[in-house]
């Protein structure tokens, strides 16, 4: 009973202690691209980071990345960059998805799932805004299209900062 309780507490500190927080500095990850480069996620302060969470099978996803695109093409020349995270365990999955719905932005790959865990990542999508310090600012949970404007304005605040 004694060790059951202590491996909770160890748990318990290990998952909510890294997790991302709003007003929080972000959790600093690795960022794996399609052909085994790294980066840091603090390689982009400075800039308004837009962190997305998907999978290949998340219908959400699928309407979200247009979006991405659109406003990434619109604001990476005022310092946003948009990163899509993907979670599958199998990248071939990833890469399917991509032939449909081609990405203008950053895509690394995660199929481990550190990152999402560093996030505590719910559902998919899940995007988190970073400001230019590195401090989380906003958490999205799943993409609606009426929510487009709170999400473009969101994007623009920070920018202007």
């Amino acid at each position: 009973m004694k060790r059951s309780l202590i491996g909770l507490v160890f748990t318990f500190f290990t998952v909510f202690s890294f997790a991302a927080t709003v007003g929080e500095p972000a959790p600093n990850i690795s960022l794996r691209s399609a052909n085994g480069d790294v980066s840091q996620l603090s390689d982009y302060k400075g800039q308004v980071v837009y962190l997305d969470f998907w999978a290949s099978w998340c219908k959400p996803c699928q309407r979200s990345f247009p979006w991405m695109n659109e406003v990434h093409n619109k604001l990476a020349d005022k310092g946003l960059k948009v990163i899509a995270i993907n979670l599958d365990v199998d990248t071939a999955l990833a890469d399917q998805f991509l032939a449909k719905l081609p990405a203008d932005f950053a895509i690394a790959y995660d199929p481990e799932g550190e990152s999402a865990e560093a996030y505590r990542v719910l559902g998919m999508p899940s995007s988190y805004l970073i400001d230019k310090k590195g401090i989380l600012r906003e958490v999205h949970q799943g993409f609606f299209a009426t929510k487009v404007p709170l999400y473009e304005k969101q994007l623009d605040v920070l920018l202007a900062e």
